[in-house]
């Protein structure tokens, strides 16, 4: 029986909640910083800009006109999934004259990567 089930199920054939248990309390849960989770972890967990992150990652950095060449996309659907992970945090921009390149925002990644192995545990 996994921990979980153990310390919630009580403390006998009672079914009654340990003692402990009834003084934690939730934490609060901001509905903002909910919303802006979601939307981090719905724009890594799409298999398109998955293959954006390793491209990147090897290269790293790209124009759009790379990503749509080597991903054979159009132009358009590689800019909207830039400009999905570009508001999640997990690219950024850097101009050179007329040029756009994109790289990977390492700290936030690792960060990101330690939120979720933390709540695999």
């Amino acid at each position: 029986m996994s921990d979980f089930l153990k310390e919630t199920r009580g403390n006998g054939s009672s079914g009654q909640p340990k003692p402990n248990q009834l003084q934690q309390k939730a934490p609060a849960l901001d509905q903002l910083s909910i919303k802006k989770s979601s939307l981090i972890l719905r724009a890594i967990n799409h298999g398109l800009r998955q293959d954006m992150i390793r491209l990147i990652d090897k290269k790293g950095q790209v124009t759009v006109t790379e990503i749509f060449v080597d991903m054979r996309l159009e132009q358009s659907v590689a800019s909207q999934h830039l400009a999905i992970l570009r508001r999640a945090g997990i690219v950024r921009i850097d101009r050179d004259g007329k040029f756009v390149y994109y790289r990977l925002n390492l700290p936030r990644l690792e960060m990101i990567n330690e939120m979720i192995t933390n709540l695999l545990k």
